[in-house]
């Protein structure tokens, strides 16, 4: 079946089976919820589907019923994520595992239609899994697997389950879809085990005294770490049950004797792949790092895939204003972490796709040309380059 990413999302909803839906239309990942609105009306799915007044009374109302016990699905882009940042931090203090599904869009300004990933990314810090993915059929795939990791009772987190606008979310690729016996085997009904009952009453995040915060903060952060094992596991649940296979962190693309590495997320990395080839054909050992989910952040998995790399080049389809390299938000972690592992490679980053602009081969092949001159020199020239303003 020929399904965009939207669409991907939608069908995946509809597989998993949620109890309720709610929505508010922003561009591009409006066709999200259109879809599903679709598949109630013509009685497909049997949810609850809510048309919230704004952002905030949408995830409000989406952990509301996370809460009593519900599959909950919602989602998001652009201004329409930081409309509902209050949300974030409770939903995930709370354990409780809904889902929104996003396509990015550029912050005001420019606000335009195009995909960057500032707008999830300004929430990356809140506690929910996050990850991208860089086709429909990954689109798919991941939304089965976020629920799947984030409802294991060991977690009880929500998740972010991303896309580019436009790039993924309206472009058509190629999805195949299980059977709904397979899905059903994979992710059996939800049951959240202390759901709200007006039977059995009990208060959800009231105010505590200080010496509680450290404590509690303590087990959220040790919930990223259980995260990491369990992805591992879900992700080899998720191949034997139908048979595609993705790594759990991070997808290696001609790696094994790459001395210059691009690592990324998202859809740009199909047209990076392909730039690696070219480069491998001028003789240049080129390689790349996709992330497929960034929180819980893989450094482990990063230095293991990293380990013979001379010069890392971290491709920013986001802005990090102010930041240590004065360019991005990804290169911050990845820095980060290729300094506490063995192999210590150069490290710059290229301020790219930004506004929602493709980033071209010629435009992947001057980052490699950078990458190899910072190789040659034995130091990078800067933290980070604005690709198109440089010579």
């Amino acid at each position: 079946m020929r399904l965009n990413g939207c669409a991907a999302s939608a069908y995946a909803a509809l597989y998993a089976d949620v109890d309720v839906i709610t929505a508010y239309p922003i561009r591009p990942y409006t066709a999200i919820m259109m879809n599903l609105s679709q598949f109630i009306a013509e009685g497909l799915l049997d949810a609850e589907y809510l048309h919230a007044d704004g952002e905030h009374a949408q995830l409000s109302a989406a952990l509301g019923a996370g809460s009593c016990g519900a599959r909950a699905f919602t989602g998001s882009s652009g201004v329409g994520i930081t409309y509902a940042f209050e949300v974030y931090s409770p939903a995930a203090g709370a354990r409780i595992p809904i889902q929104m599904a996003i396509a990015d869009r550029t912050l005001d300004p420019p606000g335009d239609f195009g995909s960057e990933h500032t707008d999830a990314l300004c929430t990356r810090d809140m506690g929910w899994l996050m990850g991208w993915a860089a086709t429909p059929q990954e689109v798919f795939d991941k939304h089965l697997l976020g629920y799947a990791i984030g409802e294991d009772p060991r977690l009880l987190l929500p998740q972010m389950i991303c896309q580019d606008g436009y790039f993924v979310s309206h472009i058509s690729g190629d999805v195949e879809l299980p059977s709904i016996e397979q899905v059903e085997r994979f992710l059996p009904p939800y049951k959240l085990p202390f759901a709200l009952d007006p039977k059995k009453p009990v208060s959800h995040g009231p105010q505590i005294h200080p010496e509680q915060g450290p404590p509690l903060q303590l087990e959220r952060a040790r919930s990223m770490e259980t995260a990491i094992d369990i992805i591992r596991e879900k992700t080899k649940e998720f191949s034997d049950a139908f048979g595609r296979s993705y790594p759990p962190f991070v997808e290696e693309f001609m790696l094994e004797d790459a001395e210059v590495v691009f690592v990324m997320q998202g859809g740009h990395s199909v047209t990076c792949q392909a730039t690696v080839k070219r480069l491998r054909e001028r003789g240049i050992k080129a390689g790349m790092a996709r992330l497929v989910w960034f929180r819980p952040f893989p450094t482990e998995d990063l230095q293991k895939a990293l380990d013979r790399a001379k010069v890392v080049g971290v491709v920013e389809t986001n802005l990090g204003l102010g930041g240590a390299s004065y360019g991005g938000i990804l290169s911050l972690d990845v820095t980060t972490a290729l300094y506490h592992g063995a192999n210590r490679p150069l490290v710059t980053s290229f301020m790219a796709g930004l506004g929602g602009e493709t980033i071209p081969i010629n435009e992947f092949t001057w980052m490699a040309d950078k990458m190899v001159e910072a190789m040659e020199r034995g130091s990078v020239e800067k933290a980070s380059h604005w690709v198109g303003f440089e010579d």
